[in-house]
């Protein structure tokens, strides 16, 4: 490193904070620690527009705003304020005046807030050159027009996975095991894990056991410290047409793990599987809910279509009602069990609801599927988890390759996160879906296109 490098790196910072940024973790501004945080004026307009709805970048610029007045109280926000419990951090609000020689909207255009949170940095920048000015944004385009006019900047990297392609996939496949082992799991179902000559992880996981062309599927159980041989299970006539899918209905069934996550490419049965389990299993939970975040074409807002509320919702959970649809076509010579699944529907003992609509619920005995969760932050997942009551089951679906939400990647969205830091927790339980099974087409564009 260069002595200017190491000089500027030692520098205390400034960030500034864009609207991204906030929706995405509203306590963001804590998490600087004893450098600055700058927030523009227009942050604060953008939040006043985005505080009134359900949606979780609602309930996002509310809890900042309030923050935000808890932590100023009677100052002024247009002076440093020192934040409460952390050495040498402060915080105020900016304006976009000074930019000096160079003016973002001159540039790029006027009228435009991101132009102007430009040049409120390359206002600081000007006001305090002792310092490193840095903008921290979700948006790449804007971090790119940022460096282009000589400013420092970053994604902001809390709750980021580090290295995606080493992401937790909840199995591991062993060799040369002893056939004594696998031949008492397949005769009594279980056994120590301590007789498994290896080291184990320290949560449940997934085993596939093989010794010449003999194969044994278990699932190593944190609490019992067992071995649990895996066969398997048709849930709802759907039965698994892969090893994998088989470890996945196993999760779903266990009634020891409280909360699982299932990640694969389109076409694996994560969706239809989960729901299978849970109407396999309706009796044990008062009600099913399947749910899935509203991502508008155009990031525009669903107020926009035309119709009532029903309407405007249906096309986005057709995918959820075409899993429940397969299920009912699997009982074609059973009317009875048909008309069953129908009144399910009518008499809510499965709910097909957007994730918005039961915001600030307690969620007590349900069987809660989450599907296309990567398009969910951090924030929002733990949300969902702290909702949970007594003999409730949550299950997270989705492709962390395949995100339709702004400033989410497969490192920062909300299903790798918690697939990451939940893995060692004796109420989880994770499985990664490889095989596609919904045709031979669809495996080709995944795996070829």
């Amino acid at each position: 490193m260069s002595k200017s490098a190491r000089s500027l790196s030692s520098k205390k910072k400034i960030f500034v904070l864009d609207t991204s940024v906030i929706l995405y973790d509203h306590n963001a501004f804590h998490n600087f620690k004893e450098n600055d945080v700058a927030i523009p004026i227009q942050v604060l307009e953008e939040l006043d527009h985005m505080k009134n709805g359900n949606e979780t970048r609602n309930a996002e610029a509310r809890g900042f705003i309030r923050l935000m007045d808890e932590a100023s109280d009677e100052k002024l926000l247009s002076q440093w304020i020192a934040f409460s419990g952390i050495k040498g951090g402060r915080f105020k609000v900016v304006m976009d005046h000074h930019p000096g020689e160079t003016d973002a909207e001159k540039i790029f255009g006027e009228g435009k807030f991101d132009h102007k949170i430009l040049n409120a940095a390359l206002g600081l920048k000007l006001e305090f050159p002792e310092k490193k000015v840095v903008l921290v944004s979700k948006d790449i385009c804007l971090r790119l027009k940022a460096k282009s006019l000589d400013l420092y900047a970053e994604d902001y990297e809390t709750g980021k996975v580090k290295n995606v392609e080493e992401l937790y996939t909840g199995k591991t496949t062993l060799t040369k095991v002893p056939e004594e082992l696998m031949l008492k799991l397949k005769k009594d179902g279980m056994a120590p894990a301590d007789l498994l000559d290896t080291s184990l992880g320290l949560g449940n996981h997934f085993y596939v056991l093989k010794n010449k062309r003999k194969t044994v599927n278990v699932f190593y159980d944190k609490q019992s410290e067992q071995l649990l041989h895996i066969e398997p299970q048709t849930v709802f006539n759907i039965a698994p047409r892969n090893y994998e899918q088989a470890l996945a209905v196993h999760a779903l069934l266990n009634p020891e793990v409280k909360l699982i996550t299932i990640q694969g490419k389109a076409g694996t049965g994560k969706t239809l599987l989960a729901i299978a389990a849970a109407l396999e299993q309706r009796k044990e939970f008062r009600q099913i809910y399947v749910t899935r975040p509203i991502i508008p074409l155009s990031n525009k807002d669903i107020g926009f279509l035309p119709g009532d509320a029903k309407s405007k919702i249906d096309p986005y959970m057709a995918p959820i009602w075409d899993s429940l649809r397969f299920i009912k076509e699997q009982y074609a010579g059973d009317p009875v069990m048909q008309e069953r699944i129908d009144e399910f529907v009518s008499t809510e003992k499965i709910v097909i609801t957007p994730l918005a609509y039961i915001r600030g619920r307690t969620l007590t005995k349900i069987f809660f599927i989450v599907d296309e969760a990567q398009n969910l932050t951090p924030h929002e997942i733990k949300t969902i988890i702290s909702r949970a009551g007594e003999d409730t089951k949550i299950i997270f679906t989705g492709d962390i390759h395949q995100i339709d939400t702004p400033y989410l990647d497969a490192e920062s969205n909300g299903l790798s996160y918690l697939i990451e830091n939940a893995k060692e927790h004796a109420l989880y339980a994770h499985i990664t879906l490889d095989k596609g099974e919904r045709s031979e087409l669809a495996n080709l564009a995944n795996d070829l296109l």
